[in-house]
Protein backbone atom coordinates (compact mmCIF):
# COMPACT_ATOMS: atom_id res chain seq x y z
CA UNK A 1 0.00 0.00 0.00
CA UNK A 2 1.48 3.94 -0.27
CA UNK A 3 3.45 4.85 2.57
CA UNK A 4 2.36 7.62 5.14
CA UNK A 5 2.77 11.24 3.76
CA UNK A 6 1.56 14.19 5.05
CA UNK A 7 1.33 17.47 3.24
CA UNK A 8 0.22 21.24 4.13
CA UNK A 9 -0.86 22.36 7.68
CA UNK A 10 -2.48 19.63 9.90
CA UNK A 11 -2.67 19.98 13.98
CA UNK A 12 -0.02 18.12 16.44
CA UNK A 13 -3.04 15.23 17.26
CA UNK A 14 -5.91 13.80 15.03
CA UNK A 15 -9.25 15.44 16.27
CA UNK A 16 -8.44 18.42 18.10
CA UNK A 17 -9.05 22.47 17.38
CA UNK A 18 -7.63 23.67 14.53
CA UNK A 19 -8.13 26.82 13.70
CA UNK A 20 -8.20 29.20 10.56
CA UNK A 21 -6.35 32.95 10.78
CA UNK A 22 -9.49 34.45 11.57
CA UNK A 23 -10.36 31.89 14.72
CA UNK A 24 -12.84 29.59 13.21
CA UNK A 25 -12.01 26.06 13.47
CA UNK A 26 -10.87 24.19 10.07
CA UNK A 27 -13.71 21.27 8.95
CA UNK A 28 -11.98 18.03 9.60
CA UNK A 29 -12.81 15.23 7.47
CA UNK A 30 -11.74 11.56 7.80
CA UNK A 31 -11.32 9.61 4.12
CA UNK A 32 -11.31 6.08 5.23
CA UNK A 33 -12.30 2.30 3.82
CA UNK A 34 -13.27 -0.54 5.47
CA UNK A 35 -15.25 1.23 8.32
CA UNK A 36 -12.75 2.49 9.96
CA UNK A 37 -10.51 -0.65 9.95
CA UNK A 38 -8.91 0.10 6.66
CA UNK A 39 -6.34 2.67 5.53
CA UNK A 40 -7.19 6.27 5.50
CA UNK A 41 -6.22 10.34 5.70
CA UNK A 42 -7.68 12.57 6.89
CA UNK A 43 -8.38 16.04 5.35
CA UNK A 44 -8.73 19.71 6.86
CA UNK A 45 -10.96 21.75 5.04
CA UNK A 46 -11.44 25.44 5.50
CA UNK A 47 -15.28 25.33 4.81
CA UNK A 48 -17.59 22.22 5.75
CA UNK A 49 -17.87 19.91 2.82
CA UNK A 50 -21.41 18.71 3.45
CA UNK A 51 -22.83 22.33 2.09
CA UNK A 52 -24.81 21.82 -0.48
CA UNK A 53 -27.00 23.86 -2.49
CA UNK A 54 -28.72 21.85 -4.79
CA UNK A 55 -28.86 18.27 -6.00
CA UNK A 56 -29.75 17.62 -9.52
CA UNK A 57 -31.88 14.28 -10.78
CA UNK A 58 -29.55 11.52 -11.47
CA UNK A 59 -28.59 10.96 -15.08
CA UNK A 60 -28.27 7.01 -16.37
CA UNK A 61 -24.88 6.61 -16.32
CA UNK A 62 -24.67 2.63 -16.27
CA UNK A 63 -23.04 -0.14 -18.38
CA UNK A 64 -25.31 -2.38 -20.68
CA UNK A 65 -23.85 -6.06 -21.41
CA UNK A 66 -24.44 -7.20 -25.14
CA UNK A 67 -26.24 -10.37 -25.09
CA UNK A 68 -23.20 -12.47 -25.96
CA UNK A 69 -21.96 -15.01 -23.78
CA UNK A 70 -20.23 -17.51 -26.35
CA UNK A 71 -17.19 -18.83 -24.98
CA UNK A 72 -14.50 -18.56 -27.49
CA UNK A 73 -11.35 -16.28 -27.23
CA UNK A 74 -11.57 -12.46 -28.67
CA UNK A 75 -9.70 -9.94 -29.76
CA UNK A 76 -10.95 -6.44 -29.45
CA UNK A 77 -8.92 -3.95 -31.74
CA UNK A 78 -8.86 -0.99 -29.82
CA UNK A 79 -6.94 0.98 -31.36
CA UNK A 80 -9.40 1.91 -33.78
CA UNK A 81 -11.68 3.43 -31.24
CA UNK A 82 -12.72 7.15 -32.34
CA UNK A 83 -11.87 9.61 -30.22
CA UNK A 84 -14.39 12.19 -28.44
CA UNK A 85 -15.53 13.83 -25.09
CA UNK A 86 -14.23 14.34 -21.82
CA UNK A 87 -12.90 12.50 -19.34
CA UNK A 88 -16.26 10.84 -18.24
CA UNK A 89 -18.28 11.27 -21.18
CA UNK A 90 -16.09 9.92 -23.15
CA UNK A 91 -15.35 6.39 -21.73
CA UNK A 92 -16.18 3.46 -23.85
CA UNK A 93 -16.24 0.24 -21.70
CA UNK A 94 -15.05 -3.15 -23.08
CA UNK A 95 -16.16 -5.54 -20.67
CA UNK A 96 -16.98 -6.07 -17.13
CA UNK A 97 -17.91 -7.84 -14.04
CA UNK A 98 -19.37 -7.42 -10.27
CA UNK A 99 -15.64 -6.71 -9.29
CA UNK A 100 -14.30 -4.76 -12.17
CA UNK A 101 -15.03 -2.86 -15.67
CA UNK A 102 -12.67 -2.09 -17.79
CA UNK A 103 -13.20 0.76 -20.28
CA UNK A 104 -10.87 2.83 -23.00
CA UNK A 105 -11.03 7.32 -23.55
CA UNK A 106 -9.94 8.99 -25.58
CA UNK A 107 -10.98 12.61 -24.91
CA UNK A 108 -11.13 15.76 -26.90
CA UNK A 109 -12.48 18.02 -24.74
CA UNK A 110 -11.14 19.78 -21.42
CA UNK A 111 -12.90 18.94 -17.87
CA UNK A 112 -14.68 22.11 -18.07
CA UNK A 113 -17.17 23.45 -15.39
CA UNK A 114 -17.38 20.39 -13.01
CA UNK A 115 -15.46 17.96 -10.83
CA UNK A 116 -16.08 14.03 -10.71
CA UNK A 117 -15.80 11.47 -7.78
CA UNK A 118 -16.12 7.78 -8.44
CA UNK A 119 -18.26 6.92 -4.97
CA UNK A 120 -18.59 3.54 -6.14
CA UNK A 121 -15.13 2.58 -7.47
CA UNK A 122 -11.21 3.04 -7.50
CA UNK A 123 -10.05 4.64 -10.57
CA UNK A 124 -6.65 2.45 -11.96
CA UNK A 125 -5.84 4.66 -15.27
CA UNK A 126 -3.18 3.18 -17.53
CA UNK A 127 -1.57 6.64 -19.53
CA UNK A 128 -1.39 4.95 -22.85
CA UNK A 129 -0.27 7.85 -24.24
CA UNK A 130 -0.79 11.83 -22.95
CA UNK A 131 0.83 13.91 -20.06
CA UNK A 132 -0.68 16.15 -17.80
CA UNK A 133 -2.05 16.76 -14.45
CA UNK A 134 -4.62 14.59 -12.13
CA UNK A 135 -5.41 17.67 -10.10
CA UNK A 136 -7.29 16.67 -6.43
CA UNK A 137 -7.81 18.40 -2.63
CA UNK A 138 -4.93 16.19 -1.78
CA UNK A 139 -2.90 17.89 -4.24
CA UNK A 140 -1.56 17.57 -8.06
CA UNK A 141 -0.24 14.21 -9.55
CA UNK A 142 2.00 14.34 -12.57
CA UNK A 143 1.48 11.92 -15.60
CA UNK A 144 3.04 10.86 -18.62
CA UNK A 145 3.36 7.54 -20.64
CA UNK A 146 3.32 4.31 -19.35
CA UNK A 147 1.72 5.89 -15.82
CA UNK A 148 -0.59 3.93 -13.66
CA UNK A 149 -2.81 7.08 -11.60
CA UNK A 150 -4.72 5.42 -8.78
CA UNK A 151 -7.45 7.30 -7.71
CA UNK A 152 -9.30 6.18 -4.46
CA UNK A 153 -13.01 6.20 -4.38
CA UNK A 154 -14.45 8.92 -3.05
CA UNK A 155 -12.08 11.85 -3.77
CA UNK A 156 -13.21 14.36 -6.28
CA UNK A 157 -10.83 15.12 -9.31
CA UNK A 158 -10.09 16.79 -12.33
CA UNK A 159 -7.97 16.13 -14.57
CA UNK A 160 -6.15 18.16 -17.25
CA UNK A 161 -4.34 17.30 -20.35
CA UNK A 162 -1.63 18.50 -22.22
CA UNK A 163 -2.92 19.75 -25.98
CA UNK A 164 0.75 18.14 -27.60
CA UNK A 165 -0.88 14.36 -27.45
CA UNK A 166 -3.96 12.77 -27.97
CA UNK A 167 -4.61 11.06 -24.62
CA UNK A 168 -5.47 6.91 -25.02
CA UNK A 169 -6.10 5.60 -21.41
CA UNK A 170 -7.10 2.28 -20.10
CA UNK A 171 -9.42 2.72 -17.21
CA UNK A 172 -9.95 0.16 -14.85
CA UNK A 173 -12.61 0.60 -12.33
CA UNK A 174 -12.26 -1.32 -9.71
CA UNK A 175 -15.73 -2.09 -7.08
CA UNK A 176 -13.10 -2.52 -4.19
CA UNK A 177 -9.89 -1.05 -2.96
CA UNK A 178 -6.22 -1.50 -5.81
CA UNK A 179 -3.56 -1.94 -3.35
CA UNK A 180 -0.06 -3.86 -4.30
CA UNK A 181 -0.17 -7.45 -3.87
CA UNK A 182 0.49 -8.72 -0.08
CA UNK A 183 2.91 -11.21 -1.19
CA UNK A 184 5.37 -8.52 -1.53
CA UNK A 185 5.01 -6.90 1.50
CA UNK A 186 6.27 -7.64 5.38
CA UNK A 187 4.05 -7.90 8.21
CA UNK A 188 4.38 -4.16 8.75
CA UNK A 189 3.43 -3.43 5.25
CA UNK A 190 6.64 -2.68 3.51
CA UNK A 191 7.53 -3.87 0.42
CA UNK A 192 10.02 -6.24 0.75
CA UNK A 193 13.23 -6.76 -1.45
CA UNK A 194 12.30 -9.43 -3.10
CA UNK A 195 9.80 -7.02 -4.65
CA UNK A 196 9.73 -5.63 -8.17
CA UNK A 197 9.14 -1.67 -7.45
CA UNK A 198 9.99 -0.12 -3.92
CA UNK A 199 8.17 2.58 -1.98
CA UNK A 200 10.37 5.14 -4.03
CA UNK A 201 8.36 4.56 -7.18
CA UNK A 202 5.37 5.69 -5.59
CA UNK A 203 4.58 9.41 -6.52
CA UNK A 204 2.07 10.94 -4.24
CA UNK A 205 1.09 14.56 -4.85
CA UNK A 206 3.87 16.93 -5.13
CA UNK A 207 1.65 20.19 -5.22
CA UNK A 208 -0.92 21.40 -2.77
CA UNK A 209 -3.22 24.00 -4.31
CA UNK A 210 -5.38 25.55 -1.68
CA UNK A 211 -8.63 26.94 -3.23
CA UNK A 212 -10.78 29.16 -1.11
CA UNK A 213 -13.75 30.26 -3.21
CA UNK A 214 -17.65 30.16 -3.12
CA UNK A 215 -19.72 28.61 -5.90
CA UNK A 216 -21.74 26.45 -6.57
CA UNK A 217 -19.60 24.27 -8.20
CA UNK A 218 -21.00 21.37 -10.28
CA UNK A 219 -19.28 17.60 -8.64
CA UNK A 220 -20.74 14.68 -10.27
CA UNK A 221 -20.80 11.65 -8.22
CA UNK A 222 -20.81 8.14 -9.83
CA UNK A 223 -22.80 5.69 -7.79
CA UNK A 224 -25.54 3.24 -8.19
CA UNK A 225 -24.94 2.95 -12.39
CA UNK A 226 -26.11 7.05 -12.08
CA UNK A 227 -24.24 10.34 -11.85
CA UNK A 228 -25.64 12.53 -9.69
CA UNK A 229 -24.74 15.85 -9.54
CA UNK A 230 -24.22 17.88 -6.24
CA UNK A 231 -23.93 21.72 -6.28
CA UNK A 232 -20.90 22.57 -3.88
CA UNK A 233 -21.35 26.02 -1.92
CA UNK A 234 -17.16 26.03 -1.85
CA UNK A 235 -14.80 24.78 -4.19
CA UNK A 236 -13.61 21.17 -3.52
CA UNK A 237 -10.00 21.74 -3.37
CA UNK A 238 -10.34 24.16 0.71
CA UNK A 239 -8.20 21.42 2.05
CA UNK A 240 -5.02 23.50 4.00
CA UNK A 241 -3.30 20.19 4.64
CA UNK A 242 -3.77 16.32 5.42
CA UNK A 243 -1.89 13.40 6.22
CA UNK A 244 -2.53 9.54 6.16
CA UNK A 245 -2.48 6.57 3.69
CA UNK A 246 -5.73 7.25 1.34
CA UNK A 247 -4.79 9.54 -1.30
CA UNK A 248 -3.79 9.42 -5.39
CA UNK A 249 -0.68 8.49 -6.56
CA UNK A 250 1.22 7.54 -9.57
CA UNK A 251 3.21 4.78 -10.49
CA UNK A 252 5.73 4.28 -14.02
CA UNK A 253 5.37 0.52 -15.60
CA UNK A 254 8.76 1.56 -16.58
CA UNK A 255 9.50 1.20 -12.75
CA UNK A 256 8.63 -2.39 -12.84
CA UNK A 257 11.70 -4.94 -12.20
CA UNK A 258 10.86 -8.11 -14.15
CA UNK A 259 11.31 -11.33 -12.38
CA UNK A 260 13.03 -13.54 -14.40
CA UNK A 261 14.51 -17.77 -14.36
CA UNK A 262 16.30 -20.23 -16.31
CA UNK A 263 12.75 -21.41 -17.17
CA UNK A 264 9.82 -19.87 -18.19
CA UNK A 265 7.90 -17.40 -15.41
CA UNK A 266 4.11 -17.61 -15.08
CA UNK A 267 1.82 -14.75 -14.59
CA UNK A 268 2.06 -13.99 -11.31
CA UNK A 269 5.97 -12.67 -11.32
CA UNK A 270 4.28 -9.97 -13.08
CA UNK A 271 1.52 -9.38 -10.66
CA UNK A 272 1.71 -5.00 -9.65
CA UNK A 273 -1.52 -4.89 -8.34
CA UNK A 274 -4.82 -6.85 -6.23
CA UNK A 275 -8.16 -6.27 -5.60
CA UNK A 276 -10.84 -8.27 -4.70
CA UNK A 277 -11.73 -11.05 -7.24
CA UNK A 278 -8.70 -9.69 -9.66
CA UNK A 279 -5.27 -9.13 -10.20
CA UNK A 280 -3.13 -6.40 -12.45
CA UNK A 281 0.12 -7.40 -13.80
CA UNK A 282 2.67 -5.48 -16.10
CA UNK A 283 4.78 -7.18 -18.96
CA UNK A 284 8.23 -5.07 -19.22
CA UNK A 285 10.78 -4.89 -21.07
CA UNK A 286 12.77 -8.18 -20.12
CA UNK A 287 15.39 -10.68 -20.74
CA UNK A 288 13.91 -14.21 -21.77
CA UNK A 289 14.37 -17.41 -19.54
CA UNK A 290 18.67 -18.89 -20.11
CA UNK A 291 18.20 -22.16 -19.71
CA UNK A 292 20.44 -23.81 -22.80
CA UNK A 293 17.10 -25.85 -23.30
CA UNK A 294 14.47 -22.94 -22.38
CA UNK A 295 11.39 -21.96 -24.54
CA UNK A 296 11.17 -18.49 -24.12
CA UNK A 297 7.28 -18.56 -25.35
CA UNK A 298 4.31 -19.31 -22.69
CA UNK A 299 3.27 -22.49 -22.93
CA UNK A 300 -0.41 -23.60 -23.43
CA UNK A 301 -2.49 -23.60 -20.62
CA UNK A 302 -6.04 -23.48 -18.99
CA UNK A 303 -7.75 -20.80 -16.84
CA UNK A 304 -10.28 -22.97 -14.71
CA UNK A 305 -10.99 -20.05 -12.24
CA UNK A 306 -10.46 -16.78 -14.43
CA UNK A 307 -10.29 -14.96 -17.45
CA UNK A 308 -7.27 -13.54 -18.47
CA UNK A 309 -7.53 -9.79 -20.22
CA UNK A 310 -3.93 -8.84 -22.13
CA UNK A 311 -4.13 -4.93 -23.52
CA UNK A 312 -0.98 -4.62 -25.47
CA UNK A 313 0.49 -1.17 -25.44
CA UNK A 314 3.96 -1.42 -27.33
CA UNK A 315 6.11 -3.70 -28.41
CA UNK A 316 6.46 -6.90 -30.91
CA UNK A 317 4.30 -9.76 -28.72
CA UNK A 318 6.33 -12.99 -29.86
CA UNK A 319 3.50 -15.24 -28.43
CA UNK A 320 0.51 -13.27 -30.17
CA UNK A 321 0.53 -12.78 -33.55
CA UNK A 322 -1.93 -10.15 -35.93
CA UNK A 323 -1.96 -7.72 -32.52
CA UNK A 324 -1.46 -4.11 -32.96
CA UNK A 325 -1.47 -1.41 -30.09
CA UNK A 326 -4.14 -0.88 -27.96
CA UNK A 327 -5.66 -4.00 -29.16
CA UNK A 328 -7.41 -6.47 -26.05
CA UNK A 329 -7.32 -10.26 -26.04
CA UNK A 330 -9.44 -11.99 -23.85
CA UNK A 331 -9.21 -15.88 -22.94
CA UNK A 332 -12.19 -17.03 -20.60
CA UNK A 333 -11.55 -19.03 -18.46
CA UNK A 334 -13.03 -22.93 -19.50
CA UNK A 335 -11.00 -23.41 -22.73
CA UNK A 336 -7.00 -23.67 -23.13
CA UNK A 337 -5.10 -20.88 -25.26
CA UNK A 338 -1.33 -20.34 -25.48
CA UNK A 339 1.20 -19.06 -28.62
CA UNK A 340 -0.05 -19.03 -32.03
CA UNK A 341 1.25 -21.84 -34.67
CA UNK A 342 5.00 -21.16 -35.07
CA UNK A 343 5.31 -18.69 -32.37
CA UNK A 344 6.83 -21.58 -29.99
CA UNK A 345 9.81 -22.58 -32.43
CA UNK A 346 10.78 -18.92 -33.31
CA UNK A 347 10.67 -17.65 -29.99
CA UNK A 348 13.86 -20.60 -28.77
CA UNK A 349 17.21 -18.75 -29.11
CA UNK A 350 15.63 -14.87 -28.30
CA UNK A 351 17.34 -13.31 -25.82
CA UNK A 352 14.60 -10.69 -24.55
CA UNK A 353 11.51 -8.53 -25.52
CA UNK A 354 10.80 -5.19 -25.69
CA UNK A 355 7.14 -5.56 -25.14
CA UNK A 356 4.92 -3.35 -22.66
CA UNK A 357 1.30 -4.91 -21.52
CA UNK A 358 -1.03 -4.98 -18.82
CA UNK A 359 -2.82 -7.37 -17.60
CA UNK A 360 -6.11 -8.11 -15.87
CA UNK A 361 -7.02 -11.77 -14.45
CA UNK A 362 -10.65 -11.81 -13.15
CA UNK A 363 -11.65 -14.59 -11.09
CA UNK A 364 -15.79 -14.26 -11.94
CA UNK A 365 -16.71 -14.10 -15.97
CA UNK A 366 -15.83 -10.67 -18.02
CA UNK A 367 -19.03 -9.83 -20.34
CA UNK A 368 -18.66 -7.71 -23.60
CA UNK A 369 -20.24 -4.52 -24.31
CA UNK A 370 -21.80 -3.59 -27.87
CA UNK A 371 -19.06 -1.28 -28.10
CA UNK A 372 -16.78 -3.77 -27.76
CA UNK A 373 -18.18 -6.36 -30.55
CA UNK A 374 -18.09 -3.50 -32.82
CA UNK A 375 -14.35 -3.36 -32.60
CA UNK A 376 -14.22 -7.39 -32.61
CA UNK A 377 -11.77 -8.62 -34.99
CA UNK A 378 -13.98 -11.82 -35.56
CA UNK A 379 -11.99 -14.15 -37.13
CA UNK A 380 -9.21 -14.87 -33.87
CA UNK A 381 -10.79 -17.77 -32.66
CA UNK A 382 -9.44 -19.51 -36.23
CA UNK A 383 -5.87 -17.68 -35.54
CA UNK A 384 -4.92 -20.95 -34.31
CA UNK A 385 -5.30 -22.71 -37.16
CA UNK A 386 -2.10 -23.50 -38.45
CA UNK A 387 -3.13 -23.49 -41.98
CA UNK A 388 -3.41 -20.02 -41.82
CA UNK A 389 0.30 -19.48 -40.71
CA UNK A 390 1.99 -20.70 -43.88
CA UNK A 391 2.18 -19.78 -47.04
CA UNK A 392 1.44 -21.96 -50.22
CA UNK A 393 5.18 -22.77 -49.73
CA UNK A 394 4.56 -24.17 -46.45
CA UNK A 395 6.60 -21.58 -45.16
CA UNK A 396 5.63 -20.07 -41.70
CA UNK A 397 4.11 -16.66 -42.10
CA UNK A 398 5.66 -14.04 -39.57
CA UNK A 399 1.75 -12.99 -38.74
CA UNK A 400 -1.18 -14.06 -39.16
CA UNK A 401 -3.64 -13.13 -42.72
CA UNK A 402 -6.22 -10.96 -42.33
CA UNK A 403 -9.42 -12.82 -41.01
CA UNK A 404 -12.37 -12.59 -43.02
Amino acid sequence: MPHYTRMGEVPDKRHVQFRRPDGELYTEEVIGAEGFSGISSIAYHIHPPTLVEKVDDPVDYGITYADDEALKHRHIEGFNLEPGGDWLSGRTYIMGNPDVQLALCRPTDAMEGYFYRNAAADELIYVHEGTGTLETPLGNVDFTDGDYVHVPRTLAHRWSFEDEVQPRLLVIESNSGVQFPSKYMNEFGQLLERSPFHERDVRPPTQLNVVDEEGPFELRIKKHGKIHSYWMRYHPFDVVGWDGYMYPYAISIHDFEPITGRIHQPPPVHQMFEARNFVVCSFVPRLFDYHPKSIPAPYNHSNIDSDEVLFYAEGDFMSRKGISRASFSLHPGGIPHGPHPGSTEASIGKEGTEELAVMVDTFRPLKLTQAALDLEDTGYMDSWKPELHTGGDGQARTEAPAQP
